[in-house]
């Protein structure tokens, strides 16, 4: 197989499983044994790189898989905030990506210089950051969050204490409209990705598949859309379904439909097909692939195990200052499953 880097923008096609040849399959394997180190690929990665990972699943899962190895090394197939949660969860480890370029449109929609202006303007508020966030910007905050425990987490605050809730806007509004609560504000962030996937790309497919079931993440700019469809009666309440990438893989265990409409990123297909063979999962949107998350490629992760690049790092006081904000999102109940 031939694998080059996508450039930021592309929208080439899946990879859709492990080559018929599987050289560097098999040379992925020795050299992760050979450097004592652990792979872990994120379901929104190529399904060549989740086919030969030791772990697959969202970042914070796979953080704490991280946190739990025994092995010397962790080799993180996703983007980078995901490596650097990581690192935080687990400082004595050596923590790799493949491509130190695989960065995030939402976890750069808010730097740590924006969070400290904007909690200047509201000094007393708590500051619930989603996990998609920069360790810098973790270390600015109260509590983390997960896109499943989100609601959770928002209503364990006094409910007098405003809320600032970062980074990602589509996901604030959908916990801000189950809470109901009216002291929270929320970052204008997003996914350039989820963001994408629109109300009219929803509509239609749902009008065109009457009978599917219908996952949406959160962070997707429709899900807003496929509510009002299921308050109009468009689509049977029943059959929409507002998911994390880990709820989604258990909806798919459990479900009883023959088709399924899935709005988050492509990359999320493989492990749900793999969930269940017997159900046609359809994307929403077949263009909603993230370039970044693309760019570890199996050329890429070969590099990374031969020469050991690139390392992440995060200083030692910013990792204890994020790794508390994620502490206390646990103590609070079961993080669930991740984005």
């Amino acid at each position: 197989m031939t694998t080059t880097e996508l450039p930021i923008g592309s929208t080439a096609p899946l990879y859709t499983g492990v080559d018929p040849t599987p050289e560097w399959f098999a040379e992925i394997k020795r050299l992760a044994k050979a450097r004592n180190a652990t792979l872990l690929a994120h379901n929104y990665q190529l399904p060549a790189i989740q086919d030969v990972a030791d772990h697959v699943g969202d970042s914070l899962a796979l953080s704490r898989i991280a946190a739990e190895a025994e092995t010397d090394e962790i080799i993180f197939c996703g983007v980078h905030f995901m490596a650097e949660t990581a690192k935080i969860l687990s400082p004595d480890k050596r923590v790799l990506i493949p491509d130190e370029r695989a960065g995030c449109s939402l976890a750069d929609s808010i730097t740590a210089e924006d969070l400290r202006a904007w909690k200047a303007d509201y000094p007393d508020a708590v500051v619930v950051s989603y996990v998609n966030t920069t360790a810098e910007v973790k270390g600015l905050t109260d509590i983390c969050c997960t896109s499943s425990n989100a609601v959770d987490v928002v209503n364990s605050i006094d409910p007098d204490r405003e809320v600032l809730f970062l980074p990602d806007q589509f996901l604030g509004a959908h916990v801000k409209r189950v809470t109901g609560r009216t002291n929270m504000q929320i970052w204008a962030g997003e996914c350039h990705v989820h963001a994408g996937i629109n109300g009219d790309e929803l509509t239609e497919k749902s009008r065109t598949h009457p009978d599917a079931e219908l996952y949406v993440h959160p962070e997707c700019g429709c899900a807003t859309s496929a509510l009002y469809l299921a308050g109009e009666g468009f689509v049977p309440a029943d059959k929409v379904k507002i998911l994390s990438t880990g709820g989604m893989l258990d909806a798919a265990r459990a479900t009883g439909a023959t088709q399924v409409l899935v709005a988050t990123e492509v990359g999320m297909l493989h492990q749900l097909r793999k969930a269940a063979p017997d159900v046609d999962f359809q994307a929403v949107n077949d263009r909603a692939s993230c370039p970044y998350m693309k760019m570890i490629t199996p050329a890429a992760l070969l590099r990374c195990l031969t020469e050991g690049k690139d390392e992440v790092h995060v200083d030692a006081a910013t990792a204890e200052r994020a790794r508390l904000s994620v502490q206390r999102m646990i103590e609070i109940g079961n993080p669930g499953s991740g984005e």
